[in-house]
């Protein structure tokens, strides 16, 4: 079977404090990390036994996982996996980097996101280039506020020319055509995360091909949709996988309007869905 997860268990504390994000410098109690730890190494030990299935996993945690041993273990440990397609993680990138020396660059990649006056911007550009020398696939983003344009524009010059710079539209906010041509010049695709996605009823690889996992094991087609399938240490998710149509009546997330049917980005993003690198450079969708 090939099965994408998206894991995202309890890790709810980040070392960075965005005003746009509502879990910036949350922090996680002694017991509360433990028990991340301990959920998130159930799900490797787990993840590295499915030697009968072709295994894509994306970390997806509220907080920032990188900064945490047992995340950078993880991903080092899957890389190595020969029924692991691929294993990613959303990281703010404000760890150090020499533990990917470790890891099988085949493997394993990063979706990197910039943080403008969360992090010095000559910090984060070495430690994008440090993975290009390293050759880590990642790709770097930034959310679309008017005040975060001018750093966009700085990294999409400094980046190297393969690195594909997204750009996310921020929560709640509405985008005048003239704002989202200056995105878009920068994101060509842009496009696709400026204004929510009709969803209901049409067909999605979510409870298919594509599930979310929380710490307990408990299986959902994605981290949208509360309905549980099943779980994933017993088994009985399984029984549950079968096409489906979206019960929601807009998509506005990238993970997970990425796995819509209806839009071509498994086509935009082939070899680098969880990534998020495309597969050539990008155009604006016609």
């Amino acid at each position: 079977m090939d099965l994408t997860l998206l894991y995202r268990g309890p890790l709810a504390s980040c070392d960075y404090d965005c005003p746009y994000c509502p879990f910036a410098k949350r922090r996680d109690s002694t017991e509360q990390l433990r028990a991340d730890r301990a959920a998130l190494e159930r799900f490797t030990e787990w993840a590295g036994a499915q030697t009968e299935d072709r295994l894509s996993i994306l970390f997806t945690p509220w907080g920032e996982g990188l900064v945490r041993s047992w995340y950078r273990r993880a991903l080092v440990e899957l890389s190595h996996r020969p029924h692991v397609r691929r294993v990613a993680v959303q990281t703010n990138l404000s760890c150090r980097t020499e533990w990917l020396a470790d890891a099988d660059p085949g493997t394993l990649a990063l979706w990197c996101t910039y943080h403008p006056g969360q992090t010095p911007y000559d910090r984060f550009l070495a430690k994008c280039r440090d993975l290009a020398a390293r050759g880590i696939r990642y790709s770097v983003g930034i959310v679309g506020l008017a005040d975060h344009l001018d750093a966009a524009r700085r990294l999409r010059a400094d980046l190297p020319d393969h690195v594909y710079l997204w750009v996310n539209a921020a929560e709640g906010h509405t985008y005048t055509d003239a704002e989202a041509g200056l995105w878009t010049d920068l994101d060509p695709l842009f496009p696709y995360s400026r204004t929510p996605h009709a969803s209901a009823g049409l067909p999605c690889r979510t409870g298919e091909s594509v599930v979310s996992v929380d710490g307990a094991g408990t299986v959902r087609r994605c981290h949208f949709v509360p309905a549980p399938l099943g779980n994933l240490y017993d088994g009985s998710y399984r029984a549950a996988l079968r096409p489906r149509a979206c019960p929601l009546a807009v998509c506005d997330c990238h993970i997970g309007y990425v796995h819509l049917e209806t839009l071509p980005l498994y086509d935009v993003f082939a070899g680098g869905v969880l990534e998020r690198v495309p597969a050539s450079p990008p155009t604006v969708p016609g």
